[in-house]
């Protein structure tokens, strides 16, 4: 037997723009709230922290860029990694914002590449509107206002901006607080402590590209061998006034047997000299 009309809406009643639709869909959201069941607690809150705090993922990278006299050098590798877990060994950590400009990931690697295609979109809207190319001071501090208007919104981010300008090579440091530093050496990310002993040693400003380009591989390298989250492939990029260029892109497995064929030639493996 069929079901029989409902026509309750034919009576009287008072004046109401709530519909059906309306009254049923705040009985499921009702529903739904009733049957989430929460933490038993007794600060909610405090406990979401907490809980946020133990489960944070750890974000593993190595990152490096300097100035020397001709031009810049930008060297990463490539390994993410999801907490304790490598999620991969082939993510490109640097982000190419136009043929002048290049940016670096280190931290979330989705908030690296997100704000810094839309700092690439801000650029070429300066060239449009002003009818010259960006330079690279401005263009980081396009990216620190935008970091700083999102401070304390969990963003985490930690890049450096290099190109080549009118005024000559420049390198920026800018991370998810808003800072945003100039400098001639940068290196960025969990290795970077590693990476900074091999630049520091071996650093020069009259150096030949030849041996900046190594100078930046090497310390990649030395740096994904003491730093379990940092591996994969050693990118290499030089940026003159001509705009930047790719040069290298070499496995850190086969940089280790290049560097020290023999495993008595590692600085791990020595003589014992007693």
């Amino acid at each position: 037997m069929p079901d029989r009309l409902d026509l309750s809406l034919l009576s009287s009643q008072p004046h109401s723009t709530r519909t059906r639709v309306d009254e049923e869909e705040d009985v499921a959201q009702s529903s739904s709230v009733q049957n989430f069941r929460l933490p038993q607690v007794h600060d909610v809150d405090s406990f979401g922290r907490d809980a946020m705090e133990l489960v944070k993922p750890k974000h593993g990278t190595t990152t490096l860029g300097f100035i020397f006299k001709q031009g810049v050098i930008i060297a990463v590798d490539s390994r993410a990694s999801m907490g304790s877990y490598i999620s991969s060994q082939t993510v490109k950590k640097v982000i190419e914002i136009n043929p002048y400009l290049l940016g670096t990931m280190a931290g979330g690697a989705a908030d690296c590449q997100f704000w810094q295609r839309n700092l690439g979109q801000q650029c070429r809207l300066y060239e449009l509107n002003n009818g010259k190319r960006i330079t690279v001071g401005a263009a980081s501090k396009l990216l620190a206002n935008v970091m700083f208007s999102y401070k304390g919104y969990g963003l985490s981010m930690g890049t450096m901006v290099a190109g080549y300008d009118p005024s000559g090579p420049a390198l920026y440091y800018v991370d998810s607080d808003g800072q945003r530093t100039k400098g001639q050496i940068f290196s960025v990310g969990s290795g970077s402590l590693y990476a900074y002993g091999v630049l520091d040693a071996g650093y020069s400003w009259d150096m030949s590209v030849e041996d900046a380009i190594e100078l930046g591989r090497r310390s990649i390298y030395h740096a994904t061998f003491r730093d379990a989250v940092s591996g994969g492939t050693v990118s290499v990029y030089h940026v003159t006034a001509d705009g930047w260029k790719k040069v290298r892109g070499d496995d850190v497995g086969q940089l280790h047997y290049k560097y020290y064929p023999t495993r008595e030639g590692h600085p791990c493996h020595g003589s014992d000299p007693i």
